[in-house]
C-alpha cells in the first residue's frame, strides 16, 4: 500500500507534467497566431523577435541581440542587415565609445511592433472573454508569480 506522501508526490508529478503540457500547447498556439498576423506584414518572425527585443529593451549591439535570441552572431548580423534594408532598423554609433555600434529601433519597425502586438492582445482578449474578472486577474498573477520564479 502507498504512503499517503508518495500519493501526494505522484499526483504533484502528474499535475506538473500537465501544466508542463499546457504551457507548451499554450505558446505553440500563440506562436501560429503571431505567425498569422505576421503573413499580413513584411518581415519574417525572427525578425519580428528581434525588433521586440529593441522595443522592449532599447538599443544593443549585435552581440547583445544575438545573445538574447539565441543566434550566431553571423546570423544576427545578415538579420539586422535586412531590417536595416527595410528601414526598420539603423546602426548608430554609441556616443560614449565611437568603437561601440548600436542597433537603433526606427519608427516604421516600431509601429510594426505596436500593431502586431495589439493583434495579439485582442486574440487572447477575445479567448478570455469567457473568463471572469476574477479569473483573469488569478491567471495574470499566477503567470506574473511563475514568471518571476523561473527568471530567479
Amino acid at each position: 500500500m502507498m504512503e499517503r506522501e508518495e500519493i501526494q508526490e505522484n499526483n504533484g508529478l502528474d499535475i506538473v507534467a500537465e501544466i508542463e503540457k499546457d504551457l507548451r500547447y499554450i505558446a505553440g498556439i500563440i506562436k501560429q497566431k503571431g505567425r498569422e498576423i505576421l503573413s499580413n506584414y513584411t518581415i519574417t518572425p525572427p525578425q519580428f523577435v528581434a525588433l521586440q527585443w529593441l522595443f522592449e529593451e532599447g538599443d544593443m549591439t549585435i552581440g547583445e541581440l544575438s545573445n538574447k535570441m539565441y543566434l550566431a552572431f553571423s546570423t544576427t548580423t545578415d538579420l539586422v542587415d535586412r531590417m536595416e534594408k527595410n528601414e526598420l532598423v539603423k546602426r548608430v554609433k554609441d556616443p560614449n565609445d565611437r568603437r561601440v555600434v548600436r542597433i537603433h529601433l526606427l519608427e516604421e519597425g516600431e509601429r510594426i511592433i505596436d500593431e502586431v502586438i495589439k493583434k495579439r492582445q485582442a486574440y487572447l482578449q477575445e479567448v478570455l472573454r469567457n473568463f471572469s474578472a476574477e479569473e483573469v486577474i488569478a491567471l495574470k498573477d499566477n503567470l506574473m508569480r511563475l514568471h518571476q520564479d523561473m527568471r530567479e
